[in-house]
């Protein structure tokens, strides 16, 4: 299976090193490079799927890299920094970088960015996908659920924010797939006060949760109510259900 080859061009090794595990990882090829030299003389032998780039690369910046690359081809342009700059943010993009990620940055997103610029593109994401999720995700309907880094994204790589109360909460169905589950089980599991929260807690954080994940949250897919039982997770299709 070919794999989607990633220019990394970021003039720390350690940064470099762990992008370069994190990549192999997801089952993408990358190619480590120091500067903007190092790209230049590795690119005429290599056909780049889409490059990393640093914005602070020593010596020299990362945009005017990106400008180069922009002005000769379509290559796909991801940039990193640690510098939280809004302006370098606009120019950034503006010159044609596909996306824009800060250090330190979630490994899961940065995975997810790098696949989503691949669609845009057209550029199969089967080259670095060995299955529709890996083995640490859980398909869930648009959304992928990193159960390891405990993250929840689109497809598309954008990271769906949820507390920590509301992750608990999804895992603990996810571990209990088609189960009818009593709310005072809930409760134990987020370990909140029986006596002073009651089920009013789970029912607020059951409406929260179901904001988020379901494509229309007034009629759920997979988070449903079984009326006087509780709440179940439903993995498949079987109706919706309040």
């Amino acid at each position: 299976m070919n794999r989607a080859k990633i220019g990394i061009v970021d003039d720390e090794v350690g940064m470099r090193d762990a992008l370069v595990a994190l990549l192999t990882e997801n089952h993408f090829n990358p190619v480590p490079m120091e500067s903007s030299a190092d790209f230049l003389v590795i690119r005429k032998s290599v056909d780049f799927d889409l490059v990393l780039i640093d914005l602070q690369l020593k010596g020299e910046s990362g945009l005017e890299l990106a400008m180069n690359i922009r002005r000769n081809s379509d290559l796909p342009i991801v940039m990193l920094t640690g510098r939280g700059d809004e302006t370098d943010k606009i120019v950034g993009l503006e010159i044609g970088a596909d996306d824009y990620l800060l250090k330190p940055f979630n490994p899961r997103e940065l995975i997810a960015r790098i696949r989503a610029v691949l669609r845009r593109y057209g550029k199969s994401t089967a080259m670095s996908l060995p299955s529709p999720v890996s083995d640490q995700e859980t398909a869930l309907g648009r959304l992928v659920v990193d159960r390891v880094n405990k993250i929840v994204s689109t497809q598309d790589g954008i990271v769906v924010p949820l507390t920590n109360a509301e992750y608990r909460l999804l895992d603990f169905f996810l571990d209990r797939p088609n189960e009818v589950i009593p709310r005072v089980d809930l409760l134990a599991e987020i370990g909140s006060d029986l006596t002073r929260y009651m089920d009013r807690t789970i029912d607020v954080l059951i409406l929260r949760l179901r904001r988020k994940i379901e494509e229309n949250p007034s009629k759920p897919v997979h988070l449903q109510t079984r009326r006087g039982q509780g709440y179940i997770f439903v993995t498949g299709n079987e109706g919706s259900g309040y």
